[in-house]
């Protein structure tokens, strides 16, 4: 009885592994596009890189179940079948949901799906809209195909599981289950930790290519999200952080920021113009001629407009999310792996924001957005932060036609100059599009400019820009126009046809502009390519007002001033990246990975210990926020 008692202990791992490899398989046919852009041999040796970390999720689903496996060797009651039956089947539903909503998720995240999701689902009607309606059947398609093939494989592997041993009492039996249960349970947790080694296994076991999308097909994606859930749920990343003497630290940061201040470049004629910000939803870089320098761009109209502005070339998105890129836009503020200050009122209430800063001078403030506000507590971070007016899809006139997650941009852009012409001068105005985000379900073009990669974006882009344009066309008719500055920037970049991971420095290349009247003639159609990140706005452009900030943005910088240093800090999914002449850096702090390594031998150190000592002293002192 105890021979046929391990044979189905082994035929539960078993099991586990062909589910995961049976999904693996959907997950490539799904994005098949994918697999064969470089090698479908390479593609193929992730079904062997998998199988370390394959098995150790196996154990770990295993322990549960195996309990009832090993009350079956004293007890031939129906409740302990059906029990075992009920934990296999609970846990299969829990993991092909995961596996289902990666599936999904993957074309606009284009990474493993991750504790993230917990912040979209806090807003399920935000889901709901950012969902297309094939998007939906396609959820419950797959997720019906591997529930049921998943369904037939425990009937036919399961079907007949008896055995009792019969011929000793309950006295002598029982605690022959128990220690059976605790050396199986003890095999299935060296399983999970992957072995006896002194550090157990982690996702960088599975990883082998260096095409993110095929270690994506390798990594065990419920061992992946379970691990991002352990992390998602931590109070800090403290054991996460790089090590570094805390002195040695402050010292550095102390260097960094401890610039002369003062300088005489000044690129306004007016120190008081109304300032308009058109913030875009998911701008990348690489998609805009006038930023990436290709000839074949997504935004002609921006590119245009790049030639008669002041352009920042070299800017970063400090985080790949919206409500990140509006905290960091308006309050100075980077990021932080796995945090999201606009969802903590009690630390971001301490920040300033840049409405705040123009408030002694009489400015006004309000704030666009064509979807729900609400997303990301958005909206709670600007309301905390007392813009005078917030207006989101709630409080905009009704329309005929408009995208399922937003208004379209054109829309938008009207109902912006309508409230922008009732605005109290001088004004800091703000507008959030969002047509260029997944559904990307906006007007149709008359037809599309891109194919293959990522193209639903990158036309979605086509429309925005062409949006942008009639905006623009609209606003000279004002009688605003000529004393406004116009601030053109994205919240954070996206993947595109080049740029195909998120964990990317050049996924966070950005455009950020400075356009009107305002702008003196002699730096029209210049561009400034020094290095810098969405958090250095607010500092350079109170500076050009002269508006003194005090100590109010400790962690912006003014890359109008040439005495600044170049750099940008990131973060990326469960990691961070950093930006500087000398090239680039990006680590995953889960599994101490990395990513990205550009930086020569000859300035390594001296880089990463300017990284990792702005990243300690940043956090540090959002801890005490």
């Amino acid at each position: 009885m105890f021979k046929t008692y391990l044979y189905y202990c082994i035929k539960l791992i078993v099991f586990w592994l062909v589910v995961f490899q049976l999904e693996r398989l959907i997950f490539s046919v799904y994005y098949w596009d994918k697999v064969v852009m470089i090698s479908k041999v390479e593609w193929l040796k992730a079904f062997y890189h998998c199988l370390r970390l394959d098995i150790a999720t196996a154990g770990g689903l295993s322990i549960i179940p195996l309990l009832f496996l090993t009350i079956k060797l004293f007890s031939h009651q129906k409740w302990v079948y059906y029990s075992f039956l009920s934990i296999i089947i609970l846990e299969l539903l829990l993991i092909s949901l995961i596996q289902t909503g990666e599936l999904i998720t993957y074309q606009e995240w284009n990474h493993k799906l991750t504790a993230r999701v917990f912040k979209h689902l806090s807003h399920p009607d935000e889901v709901v809209k950012t969902a297309s309606i094939g998007m939906t059947i396609w959820f419950f398609v797959l997720l019906i195909l591997e529930l049921m093939f998943s369904l037939f494989l425990i009937r036919k592997i399961f079907k007949n599981c008896e055995y009792r041993i019969v011929s000793f009492s309950k006295l002598i039996v029982i605690p022959i289950a128990l220690v059976s249960f605790v050396l199986i349970g003890g095999v299935n947790f060296v399983l999970l930790r992957g072995g006896l080694q002194q550090i157990p296994i982690n996702i960088n076991s599975a990883m082998y290519s260096k095409h993110p999308f095929y270690n994506d097909v390798s990594i065990n994606t419920p061992y992946h999200f379970f691990k991002s859930y352990l992390l998602y749920r931590k109070t800090n990343i403290d054991q996460f952080i790089p090590k570094i003497d805390s002195n040695t630290a402050v010292q550095v940061v102390a260097d960094l920021y401890d610039y002369p201040k003062l300088h005489d470049n000044y690129i306004l004629d007016n120190k008081r113009p109304n300032i308009v910000f058109v913030i875009f939803e998911g701008w990348a870089g690489d998609a805009i001629g006038a930023v990436s320098g290709k000839e074949k761009s997504a935004t002609p109209n921006f590119d245009q407009l790049a030639r008669t502005g002041y352009l920042f070339s070299n800017i970063y998105a400090t985080s790949g999310t919206s409500d990140i890129g509006n905290s960091s836009i308006f309050s100075g503020f980077p990021a932080i792996p796995e945090v999201s200050i606009t969802m903590q009122p009690e630390k971001n209430r301490k920040l300033v924001s840049l409405n705040q800063s123009l408030k002694p001078y009489g400015y006004s403030s309000g704030y666009m957005f064509g979807g729900d506000v609400k997303y990301g507590n958005i909206g709670g971070f600007l309301m905390d932060h007392n813009f005078d007016k917030i207006i989101d899809e709630n409080a905009l006139p009704t329309v005929k036609k408009r995208g399922k997650l937003n208004y379209y941009d054109e829309d938008l852009y009207r109902f912006f100059i309508d409230e922008i012409n009732q605005a109290k001068a001088p004004f800091l105005q703000c507008v959030f599009t969002g047509s260029s985000h997944s559904p990307y379900d906006h007007p149709p073009l008359s037809k599309k400019i891109f194919n293959g990669n990522e193209a639903d974006y990158m036309n979605s882009l086509v429309y925005s820009d062409k949006a942008l344009g009639l905006f623009m066309k609209n606003v000279r008719k004002q009688k605003w126009f000529k004393n406004t500055l116009f601030v053109f920037v994205s919240d954070h970049g996206h993947c595109t046809e080049d740029v195909t991971s998120p964990s990317l420095s050049e996924f966070f290349k950005i455009p950020l502009l400075f356009w009107g009247e305002p702008l003196k003639r002699e730096f029209r159609n210049k561009v400034n390519s020094k290095i810098g990140a969405q958090c250095d706005i607010v500092r350079t452009l109170l500076y050009q007002m002269k508006i003194p900030v005090k100590n109010d943005y400790p962690w912006s910088k003014d890359i109008l001033n040439s005495n600044s240093p170049e750099f940008a800090f990131h973060t990326i999914m469960k990691g961070y990246g950093w930006k500087s002449p000398n090239g680039f850096y990006t680590k995953q702090m889960e599994g101490n990975i990395v990513i990205q390594d550009s930086l020569p031998s000859q300035f390594k150190a001296a880089e990463l210990e300017k990284c990792h000592s702005l990243f300690d002293q940043v956090y540090k002192y959002y801890k005490k926020l």
